[in-house]
This record gives structure tokens, C-alpha cells and sequence, in this order.
């Protein structure tokens, strides 16, 4: 089930569902050490009647431009309205639950509110402890170094009037969710293995009004750090909390770019997508691709890892939007892990910075390989010089230069085919295939043309001129060999030949083409560019459903279908390039908004009712596929609107169509 909202301070990160039950929990880091079991739930008491927050119904939001939801619920056989308002505090690891209670009965009564916490610390049950503490007057579970404490508050006192913990799903227990639903709790005070816990609190609401009750999760790495976070939340007011979380988002939002021309009903899923963005972006630098971890149906892994691609591409498009910590935080993170001697990135991390796991071998074909995607290192070089050329940051050059950039680039130069001046074969950006692929010889081009600049900067000169004339050989072979005349259109790959005598070409139409342009190596309306452009779209434009643009032709990855009119699923990252390019093309306003505005509406459509957006969606229904949200359609989103009013500003003003050097 994709995620229906998301909420963190870049150390505490969850994802509700959309009964607003929390399905992922992580800490201390975004997307590492998951410690959600069983979905916990959020349950209500009412004259002898229950029901938890999945039997009303339900209007599923955030607040605007904030990272505070705003679900509205309805039960009417409880008659009880419900008013949800959730936030991660920006500083402090806690999660507040604001939970207002509204009466449409006509008449005052009592109802029950029943928190419930299933947790499965550091991804087992196994050896995990829950027991209430009658000194703070609360429930804590704990294993090892890690400490979650449940608590609540109702008319001004703290504390839970009933609690009990359980066990969870061995031995025919379902767990203590179960014991709330006669509107009283047990009162078991200590359990391990695996286990659940649940407190509930009384409050009276008046006949048609409303109050509001609290309930709050801290997570820490001792005993005395949740015991203090609690003191801190009954010290500030939860109330107060999730107010000041509010007012932060707010005030961050504001500070961004405004993509000014953005029609107004795209306004709010640009706002959305910079935040969804920002909260996947942990404190240590890594940027996770996604903390859906139903994912794990699929493959037995989850996309909670840090790909230094989409780690460059998403920290680019905050820094365009006006917010560069993330990125460099990123560069920082990525800087350590060229460690070794090595000047190029593995696969992917986790978000500590350890190795994640892989899938490319070290051994193939009777030799041993580099496991990579070359593109991973060259476009990390690259954000380092978008964000230069974008804001002067020459600290952050002197930084890196000697353990990123001379690292980086003296093996990019190092590391190609002297026949052809290209880079050797490596993994493409899907991570599917083998060889020389036109995105990453584009991305190679933009690192090595950064390199030059900013050893120019150094001044080192021959060192300069070296990267620049490698740069220059790079394109004259993505010229000689991936350019195909008889095809008119530009190769998504070069194979390797058996006998290793040389390679064939791949003209499969891939959106990843877009490449060629998107890091400056081709000008956005070189009519070469424009014939292979022009063939990704009309050739993966899904004709036979909700349309969107397909990864490439036969894409077989979650596939429903397959056919001449559905070449595969369509994906947000794929249909946002064919957007980028068509703006960088755009003769006149009227032509942008004809050409690009359908393409970011197609994209605001397949968006959750609170504005999260998927990798995929299935070519005849709409719905999400993959993981949900997606780091890098987000990021992809904002980058596309605001190329959107970058070109429409230009258009405006009569200056010449392309913007050749213009980011992903």
C-alpha cells in the first residue's frame, strides 16, 4: 500500500497510511533501522461502541505548505467527528498527535481515545522489552540503544488513564490493540519478546462541541534521553509543538523559489514536492530514494538507500529552489566515501554511509568488473558545479576539490576506451544492463567540463586543459558512436561486441536519452537532439491508457502490460524530461504553455490526495506502483516547474530558445 503521508526532521521520519495508522518508523537516521512491527492504530470508544480511525471516513491532507497533516474523519454510527493534525517536531525527536474531537450526536458524553504502538526495534521482534513506567507515568519500549516512550495528555493532565502491554503476533496473540476495543485496557505492566503496547485516555465532550486530546512518541538512544524529550514535551505544550512545527515549514516554504507564471493549481504540489523532498534528506547527508518499505513484497529489499545519482539530482533541485544545505551536506557525505584510494562511488548506501547491498558483480565474463554506475560519480561532480555557477559557493570548491573533484575527474579520464574516446562499460542508470550508455557519457561530459572549471579556479592549468581535452574526446565519441544516421536519432547504449572487437548499437528509445542534453554535452535544439527527443515521446507516450512517458520500449520492471500503444509503465521522472526538453525548445509563450503545462498537469493527476507522488503508475488505471513517495519524482517535479518559468521569462523577454546549460 503506497504511503498516504509522510513526516520527519531529517533523524525521526515516519509514513502513515491512509487510516493514519504509522506504518514506517525510523531513527536516528532517515530511512535506517526500521522500527514499525504491525501497523499501530488509533481507535475510539463511544457508549459502548468502537472503532479505530480505518472504520470512518476519511479526507486525507497536509495543512498547507507545512509538514503537519490535516485529516478529517467521520463515524456515524459513533457520532463522532475526528480532526487529525500530526507533526515530527523540527528539532526534537518526537512525534505529536493532535487529536480533536467533535460531537454530532447533540448531546454531552464521554469518549475513550486508545493510542496503540506496535514496534518491531531495529527491524525484529526479537528481544524487545515494553513496560510501563509508573515514575513518568507513561509506556517505553526498548532494545539495546534504542528507546520509543508513548504518552498522552486530555484537560490538562499528562498521563495515561489506562495502558496495558501485550504481546503481538506469535502464539495466537493478535495483540494489545485488541484488549481496547471493549473500551478498557488491562493494565499489564511489562512484556518482552514481541510485543505491543496501548494507552488510552477519558474526556468529556460537550454536546456539539469539541476538544482536544494529545498523544506523543518520543524516540531516543538511552533511558534518560526519552525520559528528558518528555519532560520537554509537557515543558513546551504539545499543543505548542505542533504549532512551531507549523510556523518552521511555513517559513521554509516561503523561502523558496517561487517559480513565478506556475499556474495556480500547480502551486500546491510544487510546494509539496519541496518539502516531501527536504524531509527525505537526512542530517548526515544522504538522501534516501524512498522509506516505503512494502516495496519488500517485490524483492526482499526496499529503496531505503542513498543512489548518488538521485542524491545529485534532488539536493540540485532544492539548491535551485533556493535551498542549498541539503546539497552540501550530500557532497559532504559523498566526499567520504571516495575513501580507499578509489575515485568513484559504488552502487548505492545505507543512509550511515555503509555500503548497501548490490546486485553488480565484481566477476563476469571471466574477468573481474568494477560493479558501478559511472554516471553515480560524474553527476555528483556535476551538482558540485551547478551549484557554483548558481551561487558563487567557493568555500565549498576549496572543500572539496582535492578529495571530490581531482578524485572524481583523473579517473573519469582514466577510466574510458581508447578507441573510442568513451567511457568503459559500466551499469545504465536502471540498473539493468551493461555497457556504454549515451545518459552516462552525457554525465561523464558534465563532470569532466566541471572538473576543468574548477581547476581553472585552483590554478592548475595543464591540469585544466587535461580534463577539458578528455571532455572533448568524450564528445567527439558520443558524435562518432552513438549517433546513428540511419536511425536519425541518438543510441541509448553501446554493447560490447563478444569478441571484444568493438561494440553495436542499441537503438532502443529510452527516455534516459534526454541526458544528452540535460547535462549540457548537446544543445536542448540541436536537431539531433530534437529527432531523438521527438522519438521518446511519440514512441513511449502510453497511447492505450492514462498516457505518461515510458522508461523505454518493453520495459518489463512492475509490468502490466505490454504493447504497441502501452511500451511499458508509465513513470513521473520520464514524463518531467520530455516536459524539461519541450520548455528548453519552446519558441513562444503560447508553444510552452501548449507543449509543457498538459505534461505537469498529467503529473499533478497521478499525485495522492495529500499531494505524494509515486516512481510509477499502472498504465490503465492511474494507480501507484513501486514505492510511494518517490525522493526523485519530487525533486524532478520542481525542477521541471521551475525550468517551466525560467522559459517562460525568457520567451517573455525575446531571448534566444535554448538554455543550453541548463540542469537535469
Amino acid at each position: 500500500m503506497p504511503r498516504a503521508l509522510t513526516l520527519g526532521n531529517g533523524r525521526l521520519h515516519l509514513n502513515l497510511d491512509d487510516a493514519c495508522r504509522l506504518r514506517d518508523i525510523y531513527f536516528p537516521s532517515v530511512g535506517a533501522e526500521p522500527h514499525a512491527g504491525s501497523p499501530s492504530r488509533l481507535g475510539f470508544w463511544v457508549e459502548g461502541g468502537f472503532s479505530w480511525l480505518d472504520g470512518f471516513e476519511r479526507r486525507i491532507a497536509y495543512e498547507a505548505d507545512t509538514l503537519v497533516t490535516d485529516v478529517a474523519a467521520e463515524n456515524t454510527n459513533l457520532g463522532l467527528g475526528v480532526r487529525l493534525h500530526d507533526a515530527v517536531d523540527f528539532e526534537l525527536d518526537v512525534l505529536v498527535r493532535e487529536v480533536e474531537l467533535h460531537d454530532r450526536s447533540g448531546r454531552e458524553r464521554e469518549v475513550r481515545v486508545f493510542l496503540h504502538c506496535d514496534l518491531d526495534i531495529s527491524g525484529t521482534d526479537v528481544g524487545d522489552t515494553v513496560f510501563y513506567d509508573p515514575e513518568i507515568d507513561c509506556v517505553i519500549h526498548y532494545k539495546g540503544s534504542r528507546y520509543f516512550l508513548l504518552n498522552c495528555r486530555a484537560a490538562g493532565e499528562t498521563g495515561p488513564a489506562m495502558f496495558t502491554c501485550g504481546r503481538a503476533g506469535h502464539h495466537g496473540f493478535a495483540g494489545c490493540w485488541a484488549d481496547a476495543e471493549d473500551g478498557e485496557l488491562s493494565g499489564h505492566a511489562i512484556e518482552q519478546g514481541a510485543v505491543d503496547s496501548c494507552i488510552g485516555l477519558r474526556v468529556t465532550v460537550p454536546a456539539g462541541g469539541h476538544v482536544s486530546v494529545f498523544g506523543w512518541l518520543c524516540a531516543a538512544s538511552a533511558y534518560r534521553e526519552v525520559a528528558a524529550l518528555d519532560h520537554r514535551v509537557r515543558e513546551l505544550g504539545p499543543g505548542r509543538m505542533v504549532d512551531r512545527t507549523r510556523r518552521y515549514w511555513r517559513s521554509w516554504v516561503a523561502s523558496a523559489q517561487k517559480a513565478p507564471g506556475l499556474p495556480e493549481q500547480l502551486r500546491p504540489l510544487y510546494s509539496r514536492s519541496l518539502l516531501i523532498s527536504r524531509s527525505l534528506c537526512d542530517r548526515g547527508g544522504g538522501v534516501v530514494a524512498s522509506t516505503d518499505r512494502d516495496i519488500l513484497e517485490h524483492a526482499r529489499d526496499t529503496y531505503c538507500y542513498v543512489w548518488p545519482r538521485d542524491g545529485a539530482l534532488v539536493t540540485t533541485a532544492l539548491a535551485r529552489a533556493g535551498h542549498a544545505q541539503p546539497l552540501q551536506a550530500f557532497l559532504r557525505f559523498c566526499a567520504e566515501r571516495f575513501g580507499g584510494g578509489r575515485g568513484y562511488l559504488l552502487h548505492k548506501f545505507l543512509p550511515d554511509g555503509a555500503l548497501g547491498s548490490s546486485w553488480h558483480p565484481w566477476f563476469g565474463e571471466g574477468e573481474p568488473q568494477i560493479p558501478i554506475q559511472q554516471d553515480e560519480t560524474a553527476l555528483v561532480v556535476w551538482a558540485l558545479g551547478d551549484h557554483i555557477a548558481r551561487s558563487g559557493d567557493r568555500e565549498l570548491s576549496t572543500e572539496l576539490y582535492r578529495d571530490v573533484v581531482e578524485k572524481a575527474a583523473d579517473w573519469m579520464a582514466a577510466w574510458r576506451d581508447w578507441r573510442t574516446g568513451l567511457p568503459l562499460p559500466s551499469w545504465d542508470l536502471w540498473e539493468e544492463r551493461r555497457g556504454v550508455h549515451a545518459f552516462t557519457v552525457a554525465a561523464v561530459w558534465g563532470g569532466l567540463t566541471v572538473a576543468a572549471a574548477l581547476a581553472a579556479d585552483f590554478g592548475e592549468v595543464e591540469r585544466a586543459a587535461y580534463y577539458a581535452a578528455v571532455a572533448a574526446e568524450v564528445k567527439r565519441g558520443a558524435d562518432e558512436h552513438l549517433w546513428d544516421a540511419g536511425a536519425g536519432r541518438f543510441a541509448r547504449r553501446l554493447t560490447p561486441r563478444a569478441d571484444r572487437t568493438g561494440y553495436e548499437r542499441d537503438l532502443t528509445i529510452d527516455a534516459s536519452l534526454h541526458g544528452l542534453a540535460a547535462f549540457g554535452m548537446y544543445a536542448p535544439d540541436d536537431p539531433r537532439m530534437v529527432a531523438t527527443m521527438t522519438a521518446v515521446r511519440d514512441t513511449l507516450w502510453v497511447r492505450g491508457g492514462v498516457g505518461g512517458i515510458a522508461r523505454y520500449q518493453r520495459d518489463l520492471y512492475q509490468c502490466v502490460e505490454l504493447s504497441d500503444a502501452v511500451p511499458g509503465n508509465p513513470w513521473v521522472i520520464c514524463t518531467l524530461w520530455v516536459a524539461d526538453w519541450l520548455a528548453r525548445t519552446a519558441a513562444t509563450p503560447a508553444e510552452l504553455d501548449a507543449a509543457v503545462l498538459p505534461l505537469l498537469e498529467w503529473v499533478a493527476a497521478r499525485a495522492s490526495a495529500a499531494g505524494l507522488l509515486p516512481e510509477q503508475v499502472h498504465p490503465f488505471s492511474g494507480a501507484p506502483l513501486s514505492v510511494a513517495p518517490l525522493t526523485w519524482s519530487h525533486a524532478a517535479f520542481v525542477d521541471s516547474c521551475l525550468t517551466y518559468a525560467v522559459a517562460r521569462a525568457r520567451l517573455l523577454r525575446g531571448a534566444e530558445p535554448a538554455d543550453r546549460a541548463r540542469s537535469a
